[in-house]
This record gives C-alpha cells, sequence and structure tokens, in this order.
C-alpha cells in the first residue's frame, strides 16, 4: 500500500508535532509515536500496488512546476465513530486543483475505485490523534480547540510514502514545490 501525501512548511510542520507531543504528555494520545518518522500531512490519494519507476517518473512530469500553495487551519473536525481528531483546511481554488489534477494525471495507477482520497470523496484533513475513545476525543478536541487559533501555512512538497508495514511509512520518493 502506497500514499501519495502533501507536506508543510518547516514552521507549520513542527507546530503540528508539538501539538502531537503535548497530547502524548498529556496522555491523551499517542499518535505522533505510532509510526517512525510520521510527518503532519494531507493524504492525496492510496493505491493498492505501483510501478514505481513510472509513478515516479510521473510525479516529476506533474509536480515540476507545481508551485508552493498557501494553507489555513482554521477547522477542528472527527469523523464519525472514528476516535479521530484532525485539523481540516479551507479548501480553496488552489487546493482542489492541486488534488483534482494529481487524479486526473495519475488516473491510470488507481486501484483502489472507491479510495476515500478521489475527488468526490475526499476530505482534506491533518491527523491530530486516531483510535481515541469518546472520552479522550473530548479531551483531545477541547485542548487542540484552546492551544492554538488559525494556522496559516504552505504545502511545499509532495511525497510517494509506502504504508505496508506497520509502524512505518518511509518516504520513496518526494517532490519539492516551486517557491
Amino acid at each position: 500500500m502506497f500514499g501519495l501525501i502533501a507536506l508543510f512548511d518547516e514552521k507549520t510542520e513542527e507546530l503540528i508535532k508539538d501539538i502531537w507531543r503535548e497530547l502524548t504528555e498529556r496522555s491523551i494520545s499517542a499518535y505522533a509515536g505510532e509510526v517512525v518518522d510520521r510527518k503532519p500531512h494531507i493524504t492525496f490519494a492510496s493505491y493498492n500496488n505501483l510501478n514505481l519507476s513510472d509513478f515516479i517518473e510521473q510525479m516529476d512530469v506533474t509536480y515540476n512546476n507545481q508551485s508552493v500553495i498557501d494553507i489555513k487551519f482554521s477547522t477542528i473536525g472527527s469523523f464519525l465513530s472514528s476516535g479521530a481528531l484532525f485539523f481540516a483546511p479551507t479548501v480553496t481554488k488552489d487546493l482542489r486543483e492541486l488534488h483534482s489534477n494529481h487524479h486526473r494525471d495519475f488516473e491510470r495507477f488507481n486501484d483502489h475505485p472507491h479510495s476515500l482520497y478521489l475527488p468526490d470523496n475526499w476530505i482534506p484533513h491533518c491527523t491530530i490523534a486516531n483510535r481515541l475513545s469518546a472520552e479522550k476525543l473530548n479531551e483531545a478536541f477541547n485542548y487542540c480547540s484552546k492551544r492554538t487559533s488559525a494556522i496559516f501555512g504552505k504545502i511545499v512538497e509532495v511525497a510517494l510514502i509506502d504504508v505496508s508495514e506497520i509502524g512505518k511509512a518511509p518516504i520513496i520518493y518526494s517532490k519539492e514545490l516551486k517557491k
């Protein structure tokens, strides 16, 4: 299994990692430590199997001239019956286009026709905590809603990750966006 993720500028990444650490220190969520070297991100696509060399070649073509895009997180959300808490970005034209252009250009790789990351199913989000009890979800929500105001950042890179092995999600290839 593979994922295509959008990565943030250093300041935004560190702010979200700080929140992950604080939730761990308060014994609310251990999400940050569940995956080695986890990075804050927004998932754009998922794939069961890939021809890596073809996919990477397409990443070079698609993202070669893609500019960095601004992102703003001002919403906290949860998926129903999931125990997940996330920051949701404002869905701007640039974010929609980045996502839809990916799916247009990578359509031949789509081997998961019911993926939650396809354009008509996608709910963009950056996970803050996962698999929480109702009590811990409430604690995490209350903490995060008081911890920070809107987060202004940038998507500066896209990366292909391998999520085949539990506890690991190494970056196989990444492409920095134009500044």
